[in-house]
């Protein structure tokens, strides 16, 4: 069996819990249709794994065509490269970073470093990098499936129905998300400003970024987001490699 696969259930799936801690009481309403909407349209792994249990009698296996480890290290390297760009935001790691995390600059203004379209752009720009690498690697197990069994084929075609039938919900939904963040950043701004209400110096852009500035910590919180979407993304990806670690073991 394939180790350090998630196995979250989308309902309590990382992100719509971190999404929800990270809210308050005047977006409440907001959030509920968030995370109901999110379960409700991508919480389709019980149904794939249904569809493999209700089938696994159907046919006779045929002999596998390739073992399952390919997929996993193909997991893994997509995982773990989409993790590190995340992660190596180009503040801390200058010239490292993929995609760079806007900071201030020095002799930014008040005004222009507490933009949050930055943050907005960097955070859909990391999308962009999910879709165009996890879709490849969702297609690349469904192909491995459908080698191995008929069964598996079947369970591929119906993941292969399943992605395109819900892809335009998915994308809709996940573009929520930055709308979320940019009040999250701007509740963290204003409590910044209250606290300095009565500070005898000037407000300086450049400490934002400092342990414990507000900054800092937003984003901390949208690259903890960022790692919970990606999670969530992987799932439907690491349930077909469960079944096919599975079928493998039967077979064996």
């Amino acid at each position: 069996m394939a180790q350090g696969l998630p196995r979250t259930h989308f309902n309590s799936a990382g992100l719509v819990r971190l999404l929800s801690g990270l809210a308050v009481a005047d977006v409440a309403e907001a959030r509920q249709s968030f995370a109901e909407r999110l379960g409700d349209w991508l919480d389709f792994t019980h149904a794939l794994s249904l569809y493999s249990a209700l089938d696994a009698a159907a046919g006779e296996s045929g002999a596998p065509a390739a073992a399952p480890s390919p997929a996993r290290q193909a997991f893994a390297r997509v995982r773990g490269t989409l993790a590190e760009s995340i992660t190596i935001d180009g503040v801390q790691n200058p010239g490292k970073a993929r995609i760079a995390l806007p900071a201030p600059l020095p002799h930014d203004t008040v005004e222009s470093a507490s933009d949050f379209g930055p943050y907005h752009r960097y955070y859909l720009a990391h999308q962009r990098d999910m879709n165009a690498n996890v879709g490849p690697l969702r297609a690349t197990v469904r192909a491995a499936l459908s080698r191995q069994s008929p069964v598996l084929a079947r369970l591929a075609a119906l993941d292969a129905a399943m992605d395109q039938a819900l892809a335009d919900r998915e994308r809709t939904l996940l573009a929520t998300v930055p709308a979320l963040l940019a009040g999250r950043f701007e509740r963290l701004f204003q409590a910044h400003r209250a606290a300095r209400a009565d500070a005898e110096t000037a407000d300086d852009p450049a400490r934002w970024m400092e342990p414990g500035g507000w900054l800092a910590r937003f984003c901390g919180e949208m690259r903890a987001v960022l790692l919970a979407e990606l999670e969530l993304r992987l799932q439907p990806v690491a349930g077909l490699i469960e079944a096919l670690d599975n079928e493998v073991e039967k077979q064996q």
